[in-house]
């Protein structure tokens, strides 16, 4: 899977690991040293997230039913908790320092290649 930001047609990511279970969602990049084999891994549903036992910073994007964006978190450390985030129904997980400068509140992302 790849996930576009419609507004300016940019691969924010190219190789999105989905995660739509439960075990999958309770693992998600829980205790591995970097994101291997993928770019992203996309939550779905999810509307907060915890870093604990992931070794690395991540930048978070969270979406509502229509892939529009809520709420983006940039360097968020390890060992942390966002707060729940009621509009949105997925998140996208990458690897700090990966995701585009000009992302805003309301842009619309597409996710192709589900």
């Amino acid at each position: 899977m790849i996930v576009v930001h419609k507004k300016t047609e940019r691969i924010i990511a190219k190789n999105v690991k989905l995660a739509n279970t439960f075990s999958s969602r309770l693992l998600g990049l829980m205790f591995i040293k970097e994101m291997k084999d993928m770019d992203a891994l996309l939550l779905e549903p999810g509307n907060s997230i915890h870093n604990c036992f992931v070794r690395f910073s991540l930048d978070v994007i969270f979406m509502d039913s229509e892939n529009k964006v809520v709420k983006v978190i940039r360097g968020f450390k390890p060992w942390r908790f966002t707060r729940i985030y009621f509009k949105s129904r997925r998140v996208l997980e990458l690897t700090a320092g990966s995701l585009i400068d000009n992302i805003e509140i309301g842009d619309e992302l597409e996710v192709r290649g589900v």
